[in-house]
């Protein structure tokens, strides 16, 4: 099975192909901090680079799979309308994954927690376990009981995670952001540039892979709170 995979719940605009054979092309815009997202300017032409990078042209991808989220509204809405189109216009089946569980997957550690930065103060965040016993197609981790992907704010985050069973890796640009109170809640938190605080186009085409495909007009952002601005009552 040949998966495209996009993603634009966070500031990057990332796309990947995996291939029958396992490897992964993954072509990425990594935006300075501070300056806005190209979503809607790169999505679509990185798409087509990571296919040139495979080797693979449209006809040969099975399956389409999009992160849904948590994240930014606006990068979420280019990411979901985009798989959609492309879904109709090529009839391929598609498949929402968890942005979360995407981020979580780069980490090889017994706990993860994947956070992600919210704005306003708060963080997207779930915790997982990494199953010693997966199965071949299964995902190798599991929600952590109780701490399923939630908005918290850093005070609610840091309790859940004194809460935890073992010490956890926390992942992702909420984690680096909230570093501080993170490790005083007992969190262990990479330095700023490691890489496992990217989400990587691999995790997103392996869960696209593993799961099922769904209705392409149901497949929604899970924004997990109210958008920013609301229509003026």
């Amino acid at each position: 099975m040949i998966v495209l995979g996009l993603d634009t719940a966070t500031p990057s605009t990332v796309a990947g192909v995996l291939l029958g054979d396992g490897t992964v092309a993954e072509v990425r815009d990594d935006p300075e901090p501070g300056a806005r997202p190209a979503h809607a300017a790169r999505l679509l032409s990185a798409a087509e680079e990571a296919l040139a990078a495979a080797g693979a042209g449209w006809e040969a991808v099975d399956r389409l799979a999009v992160g849904v989220g948590p994240g930014s509204f606006t990068g979420l809405r280019i990411g979901i309308a985009t798989a959609r189109a492309l879904a109709q216009g090529r009839e391929l089946p598609i498949v929402g994954v968890s942005t979360l569980e995407a981020l979580a997957r780069g980490a090889e550690a017994p706990l993860v927690l994947a956070a992600i930065d919210a704005r306003r103060g708060e963080i997207f965040a779930a915790a997982y376990q990494t199953l010693e016993q997966a199965q071949r197609g299964q995902t190798p981790l599991r929600v952590v009981e109780g701490f399923g992907a939630a908005a918290l704010s850093p005070e609610a985050l840091a309790e859940r995670v004194r809460a935890l069973p073992a010490r956890p890796l926390a992942v992702g640009d909420g984690a680096v952001r909230f570093r501080d109170s993170l490790e005083a809640a007992g969190a262990l938190v990479p330095h700023d540039e490691d890489g496992v605080h990217r989400l990587r186009a691999e995790h997103v085409c392996r869960l696209g892979a593993e799961g099922s495909p769904t209705d392409r007009d149901a497949l929604l952002p899970d924004y997990l709170r109210d958008p920013d601005a609301v229509p003026r009552r």
